[in-house]
């Protein structure tokens, strides 16, 4: 099992395990204390923390949201700029194609070592990806640092380092599955009816509850609820 990995790990241990890593310790030491009193302004207590990332293409940016368990919606907590990007609108398909993907994702891997500094990674391909895609849809899809991307979301160094140790802290407190959605852009009737005669359509309607729920509600709808049409 990789060291990353989050199968069969303690979340009681899991803030132990990564502070074995150099880079994670560094980044502990040099923002661990104001991300700390960040998450207090917000009224989030770091042993309580579940976080949502969500990020929308045509923004080129990602969104954490956070709140304590048990505690009603997510709130916005903070928007990291892509610091590169690659593809186009649309999903991606297949292996060398430099898409971002789009869909409903989470978070399976915690790479302390990453050639781009700290990474966290997504379970692409997913289920919906394998039956949409192509024989090969390709795999390491990571939020990183650095300013280079083929397919990934680099956030630079310093956002990565937030995002990170944001991650690592709602893991050690007991969030299991971290959530990571993926739009090409806002998934509204307006949006949609511009790009109209894209042959995306349908699949990007098969994204639009997921969207919209978390639009009213400011909560994750229940995986199971999650489709993605062909």
């Amino acid at each position: 099992m990789p060291a990353d990995s989050l199968v069969g790990k303690s979340p009681a241990l899991f803030w132990k395990e990564q502070l074995r890593f150099p880079r994670v310790r560094a980044a502990q030491a040099a923002i661990g204390p104001q991300l700390a009193a960040r998450l207090r302004t917000h009224a989030l207590e770091s042993k309580r923390l579940e976080v949502f990332i969500r990020m929308i293409k045509s923004r080129a940016e990602l969104e954490v949201w956070a709140r304590n368990q048990g505690g009603g919606p997510f709130q916005l907590f903070e928007t990291y700029p892509l610091s590169a990007t690659s593809g186009t609108l649309g999903p991606k398909r297949r292996a060398g194609d430099y898409q971002v993907p789009e869909g409903f994702y989470e978070i399976d891997r915690f790479n302390p070592k990453s050639n781009y500094y700290l990474s966290l990674g997504l379970n692409y391909p997913n289920a919906a990806d394998r039956a949409l895609g192509e024989p090969n849809p390709g795999g390491d899809i990571f939020i990183h640092g650095g300013e280079a991307s083929i397919g990934c979301m680099p956030i630079t160094d310093a956002g990565i380092e937030e995002v990170y140790l944001l991650a690592v802290a709602a893991r050690a407190a007991g969030q299991a599955v971290i959530p990571v959605h993926i739009f090409p852009f806002p998934i509204t009737e307006a949006e949609l009816a511009r790009r109209r005669n894209s042959p995306h359509q349908a699949f990007w309607r098969g994204l639009m509850p997921g969207y919209a729920y978390f639009e009213q509600h400011h909560d994750v709808m229940q995986a199971g609820a999650l489709a993605v049409a062909r």
